[in-house]
């Protein structure tokens, strides 16, 4: 996994007031979620901010990232769990990360790409993805970047499962009968196959 920097600060005050003054000032409240632990044994979150530009690039973009958070020139490694958006602007409101280390395994949404032309579009079929990403787990230096799945084999009205999927290093943790891929049949297809016959 590619690694970003992302600069914050500390919060030293949150709330709703506290929380409405950063997002005038352009910064977005964040909190990262890692080993440490309160009295009551719940995960402790340390909140703080960052600025809008710098969430940016993790914010919109197909890519998953290992995001060096650099929060007051402390660095913390972690991954993006939770993003909170305004339901009409669509502005980012909230982000929380989680922190991971070298041995402990996470779990991430993966994208998935597709190699080769399918023998059933070359039947006149249509390739249809069903999902663009698969949730994996491993610790973070196991986890590719993109999820390569050849499709040359695949023929008219047939799919590829998860559980047909194999990768060295990771687990698979979507469902394994989630449909992945498929080639539909098309109206060319069926006249093909019935002038064929």
């Amino acid at each position: 996994m590619k690694e970003i920097e992302v600069k914050g600060q500390k919060r030293e005050t949150t709330g709703k007031k506290a929380t409405k003054e950063l997002r005038k000032e352009g910064l977005v409240p964040c909190n990262l979620y890692g080993e440490k632990r309160g009295e009551n044994g719940l995960p402790e979150a340390l909140s703080f901010a960052a600025d809008f530009t710098e969430l940016r690039k993790i914010v919109y973009t197909p890519h998953v990232y290992v995001v060096v958070l650099n929060i007051d020139g402390e660095a913390h490694k972690a991954i993006v769990k939770e993003l909170q958006f305004h339901p009409t602007t669509d502005a980012l409101l909230h982000a929380d990360f989680y922190e991971v280390n070298e041995t402990k395994d996470i779990t991430v949404g993966i994208p998935v790409k597709l190699n080769g032309l399918a023998q059933g579009v070359r039947d006149g079929g249509k390739l249809n993805l069903s999902i663009r990403k698969i949730d994996v787990t491993a610790p973070y230096k196991n986890i590719p970047e993109i999820l390569e799945i050849d499709v040359t084999n695949l023929g008219l009205g047939k799919a590829i499962k998860v559980g047909e999927l194999k990768f060295d290093g990771i687990t698979l943790t979507t469902p394994a009968q989630v449909v992945v891929c498929s080639v539909k049949e098309t109206r060319a297809s069926k006249a093909a196959a019935a002038a064929a016959e």
